[in-house]
């Protein structure tokens, strides 16, 4: 068996938990998925390390205030040096390495959040990477993505019976790492990874030849292993094929090195969204794209001491310009335009007042850019205020919680309706005019595929340790609730009989069963419904 790199998760993770693959038994491949047709495209593009929103969207009626010495006038760039944003009265503008994004805010593409964060944020790199994947308040814990959760709500059968007729095509991709917390679903990858289109995975050889002994520790082990790599290479020959059929057609992605010549800055965010725009163009019907890019934790030697305007934090910036500016161009050339938006996001932004080190430390909110052919141009919020006694400690207010932009997206991009947003974001939040109107196509045509969005089951709570309550809803008449494992074996049977509408709930008990991930399965008449629940350790 011969492992390269080209797909590194599957469907099932391993958090602490030993778990086995899932089944392609009859039983299991006729648990088929209720979809919701839409080609719309999110591009998540994370900016790992805290980006200095002051130095990226530049306050300019702040100036004054800005370059004061106890303030930040060791990192401030250059007033002269800052791009302008037309349509703001010359108060605005970026950073100087951001001529990307003042070319799509030229040509109406591109739609800025000031100040976006939540309330008692955290200074940690993994605690607020975690808040703003997962849409958590900073006092709670949560096993589950915002982006996985809408891609549950949209594939509530997912990862049973996949890939399908229908949906042959993974849910999301992360180009480059794990699939990370964002794109989870308590416990389940709903999406893969990938670090190219080339270097394929070999899952052919003598693996495959003799059955497994699933009697024994091994032959279970061998028998995971061949089925996880069976459900990637299904996931991964559509992914080869996606790649065989797309094209990028911008000539402005960031150049690798070549001829003793360095890559030009941002040249790995440039060949991941290139492989982005390829798969897409390729007729890949995958939801959410995630790719990310690191270096934002400039707490030294930010800028060039002589030249403001040069320096790390411009050359990071410059990277993500021209290589979204190039993404963005490649989709319109390709015909892609008005199916593809993208946002970016770091963990957190950085405080007010600089250090003597030349940067910036550990902050709060941060400004957001949102970009695309449908998004509603313009800047959400105003530049904050900024007080000429700001110590080491201050940090600008939140204007905008993180939460209502990622809704707003859901809701006026993915056709999330009002009434089921709260289920995926877990709380109401403010709606946020981010993306232009007339986007959606009728719920009815989300209705009309099998209750795909309604949480008709779940289990609660969950994760659990021993037992949980399964909450479910029948329409009305005959009805059946099973608790099924990872083979596809039913385990439990806990309602099988005729019932009037309404809403049930009956308790489960798997005290005896591993640890792992197992599926409540709901069928009342034509409508089915399976959801994941996740057993741990107490």
């Amino acid at each position: 068996m011969k492992r390269r790199s080209f797909i590194q998760s599957v469907p099932v993770v391993v958090g602490g938990v030993t778990v086995n693959a899932y089944g392609s038994s009859p039983m299991l491949s006729a648990m088929t998925s209720a979809l919701y047709e839409t080609d719309r495209v999110l591009v998540i593009v994370q900016l790992s390390g805290g980006n200095d929103g002051l130095n990226t969207l530049i306050p300019l009626d702040q100036y004054a205030t800005l370059s004061l010495k106890t303030v930040r006038e060791n990192v401030v760039v250059q007033e002269s040096k800052v791009l302008p944003l037309a349509g703001t009265g010359g108060k605005t503008g970026l950073n100087p390495g951001l001529t990307g994004f003042q070319k799509l805010w030229d040509e109406g593409r591109m739609s800025i959040i000031q100040s976006v964060g939540y309330p008692k944020f955290s200074y940690s790199h993994f605690r607020a990477t975690d808040i703003w994947m997962t849409g958590a308040d900073s006092n709670e814990v949560l096993n589950s993505g915002i982006s996985g959760r809408y891609l549950a709500y949209e594939y509530p059968n997912y990862p049973v019976g996949f890939p399908n007729s229908t949906m042959p095509d993974p849910l999301a991709i992360r180009i480059g790492g794990n699939v990370g917390l964002g794109l989870q679903n308590n416990g389940v990858n709903m999406g893969i990874s990938i670090n190219n289109t080339k270097d394929l995975l070999n899952l052919t050889g003598s693996v495959f030849k003799d059955p497994a002994n699933t009697a024994t520790y091994i032959g279970k082990e061998l028998a995971y292993i061949r089925e996880v790599q069976r459900q990637t290479d299904k996931f991964g020959d559509a992914v080869e094929l996606a790649a065989s059929k797309g094209k990028n057609l911008s000539t402005l992605y960031p150049k690798a090195a070549a001829n003793g010549a360095p890559a030009e800055l941002g040249q790995a965010l440039g060949n991941a969204l290139s492989i982005v725009a390829k798969l897409i163009s390729g007729g890949l019907k995958t939801r959410v794209y995630w790719v990310s890019t690191g270096g934002f934790d400039t707490h030294a030697t930010q800028v060039n001491a002589a030249d403001h305007s040069q320096g790390a934090h411009t050359n990071l910036l410059k990277g993500v310009g021209d290589a979204i500016y190039a993404f963005m161009d490649d989709v319109k050339l390709l015909g892609l335009g008005d199916r593809v938006a993208g946002l970016t996001f770091s963990e957190f932004g950085r405080r007010i007042v600089s250090n003597a080190s030349g940067g910036t430390d550990h902050g709060a909110a941060q400004p957001m850019f949102v970009f695309g052919a449908k998004v509603n141009p313009g800047i959400l919020g105003v530049n904050p205020t900024i007080d000429p006694a700001s110590t080491a400690n201050s940090n600008l207010p939140m204007q905008y919680d993180f939460r209502s932009v990622y809704g707003s997206i859901l809701q006026d991009w993915f056709c999330v309706p009002d009434t089921d947003i709260d289920s995926v974001m877990l709380k109401n939040f403010q709606k946020l005019k981010i993306m232009q109107d007339g986007n959606c196509i009728p719920t009815s045509v989300h209705d009309h595929n099998a209750a795909a969005g309604e949480n008709l089951v779940y289990a609660y709570p969950n994760p659990f340790v021993d037992r949980t309550k399964i909450k479910f809803e029948s329409k009305g008449g005959h009805t059946m609730v099973q608790i099924i494992d990872n083979q596809g074996t039913v385990i439990d049977t806990l309602v099988d009989t005729y019932l009037a509408p309404g809403k049930y709930d009956i308790s489960c008990d798997l005290e005896m069963v591993p640890t792992g991930i197992y599926y409540v399965r709901l069928q009342n008449e034509q409508i089915q419904q399976v959801k994941s629940m996740l057993k741990v350790r107490g």
